[in-house]
């Protein structure tokens, strides 16, 4: 448990791959005390332990199976293992992700088993994390992926996970006080493809459709020029456009 108070911690901005010095999608959600990490990909774990060095979070979050967000899961399994699990062998640290994720930890590491390590639940399914309601919404990904909203006294964070355009964007970031979104292309693809993920300024379009309060671009593709991301994001979004970068900790 850390201290009180609420706030969102990057642990990793990237899609696809880390870029040098950077690490793929995580975040650490803070709330109370209560720290639920959503999503822990290629590089993210070493910052998690940077940012929870008086213990292990309480929750964690998959939103998909893609290695790019789930990868590290391992790393936080085989930290509790060797930590919690040494004095505590009955304990399970709460898992919130696709069947998919777990098969594919299964695959990294099948001893311990995943379901050992972590008290799995099916993400398609609402919840109750601790001091949060988790709401999820499916969103459009080339793997079943679920966008997340949690919302706790005061607080409401929402997540996209990766996405194409979806009217539900809009009930995912309903007047959230913090929306984090991806914003992995440069240019939409060409007219009548599949959509999978979004622009910059399609998660400002999303954003303002919400009537979110702040939005936070993450899911960058490696080389992405930021700072024209986020002007993209400003022509159709007018509150607070941030963008994230790794160990960036916003207080809510």
């Amino acid at each position: 448990m850390g201290d009180a108070g609420s706030r969102v911690t990057v642990l990793g901005s990237c899609g696809a791959w880390p870029e040098a010095g950077r690490s793929c999608a995580g975040f650490l959600l803070a709330y109370n005390g209560f720290r639920v990490v959503l999503d822990l990909g290629y590089g993210a774990a070493s910052r998690l332990f940077a940012h929870c060095r008086d213990g292990l979070p309480d929750a964690v979050v998959v939103t998909h199976e893609h290695p790019d967000h789930c990868a590290d899961i391992s790393a936080l399994g085989r930290a509790w293992h060797y930590t919690v699990q040494a004095g505590t062998p009955s304990a399970r640290l709460p898992l919130h992700c696709t069947p998919g994720t777990i098969r594919r930890l299964e695959a990294m590491e099948p001893r311990p088993h995943p379901a050992t390590l972590f008290d799995v639940h099916d993400l398609a399914d609402p919840a109750e994390i601790g001091p949060f309601r988790l709401t999820p919404y499916p969103l459009p990904h080339h793997q079943p992926n679920f966008g997340v909203r949690l919302s706790a006294p005061g607080l409401t964070v929402a997540y996209t996970g990766d996405t194409g355009p979806s009217p539900l964007l809009a009930e995912l970031g309903r007047d959230a006080d913090l929306f984090i979104c991806e914003a992995t292309l440069r240019t939409p693809p060409p007219e009548g493809e599949p959509r999978y993920l979004m622009t910059a300024t399609e998660a400002g379009h999303w954003a303002a459709e919400a009537g979110a309060r702040r939005l936070l671009l993450t899911h960058f593709w490696p080389g992405t020029d930021r700072t024209a991301a986020a002007e993209e994001a400003r022509t159709e979004f007018g509150g607070e456009v941030l963008v994230a970068e790794e160990d960036l900790v916003l207080e809510l």
